[in-house]
């Protein structure tokens, strides 16, 4: 039986990811394919329309960024529908974690020919706010005070390249004060940190080897910087793929984190998330992706 396909976009990503999407659901149309197209308007949207959406033997696609997923599995968490993938965000990461391909043409053909996977999402807790849901990461230290400052223009402007502009930004003024973190009982003192349940941070760069997605636990990286030579030094080793190597990097198992500072920000799936205090600890159920 031909798949239910519920695709949901936010039209506020750009003219190129539209015409991305269109490349997909043509291949769609072409198969014969029967789909729903939403679009959001608003912050949340997202994971709304999703839990509406999610009705038995439905895939519910969401079509964007790391942060678009994340919306729409929080509005598919406890339900038994499935999670499908059209990568049209600038890093893509939990895409690249499933292996899905980022060509809209082949991620579409990917939603009908392949199986599902078990992942365990992360869950962050600040204060007396609901728990947000997160597919990928989150980070606390200079990529978040990026993330937060990131104007969104030059984000839609130039993709990765802005995510990079911004950091030169940041770096000179950045203060890399350190905050404390417990893992599991165990306190630490870094100035940056990234909670990941994968092995890619920023696209392809791994920082987490042995991290998968399918286990409940998560992969936390702590960073000790103490100026920006230590920054440029760290982004040169992720960059080469030695990042975890350096004696300045520890990298652990953990199943619940907390992370405690004077309101530093926080990133979520690349988007802002708050700030300080913030605890962190997996799904309580499993939720199901199509992945090739």
């Amino acid at each position: 039986m031909t798949p239910n396909l519920c695709i949901i976009f936010n039209p506020v990503a750009g003219a190129r990811r539209r015409t991305r999407l269109y490349t997909a659901l043509d291949v769609l149309y072409g198969l014969g394919v029967q789909f729903e197209l939403l679009e959001t308007s608003a912050p949340g949207d997202a994971e709304k329309l999703a839990r509406l959406a999610a009705h038995k033997d439905r895939i519910v696609v969401a079509a964007g960024g790391d942060g678009t997923i994340a919306e729409v599995a929080a509005g598919l968490e406890g339900t038994s529908a499935l999670l499908g993938l059209l990568p049209l965000g600038t890093a893509n990461v939990f895409a690249l974690e499933m292996a899905v391909p980022l060509n809209p043409k082949e991620a579409a053909r990917a939603l009908l020919l392949g199986r599902s996977t078990c992942v365990y999402p992360g869950l962050l807790k600040r204060g007396d706010a609901s728990d947000r849901l997160f597919i990928q990461m989150v980070g606390v230290g200079l990529d978040a005070v990026v993330v937060h400052r990131l104007p969104p223009g030059l984000k839609r402007a130039f993709g990765k390249a802005a995510y990079v502009m911004q950091t030169l930004r940041d770096l000179t003024s950045h203060p890399f004060n350190s905050f404390k973190v417990n893992v599991d009982g165990q306190q630490l003192e870094p100035s940056g940190l990234v909670v990941t349940k994968g092995r890619f941070y920023a696209g392809r760069f791994e920082i987490a080897p042995s991290a998968d997605p399918r286990e409940a636990d998560f992969h936390v990286l702590s960073l000790y910087q103490h100026h920006m030579i230590d920054a440029l030094k760290h982004a040169a080793a992720m960059s080469l793929g030695r990042l975890p190597m350096l004696s300045s990097i520890t990298l652990q198992r953990g199943h619940e984190i907390e992370v405690f500072g004077a309101d530093l920000p926080v990133q979520a799936d690349g988007d802002a998330a708050g700030s300080l205090p913030i605890r962190i600890r997996p799904a309580l159920r499993p939720l199901r992706v199509v992945v090739p």
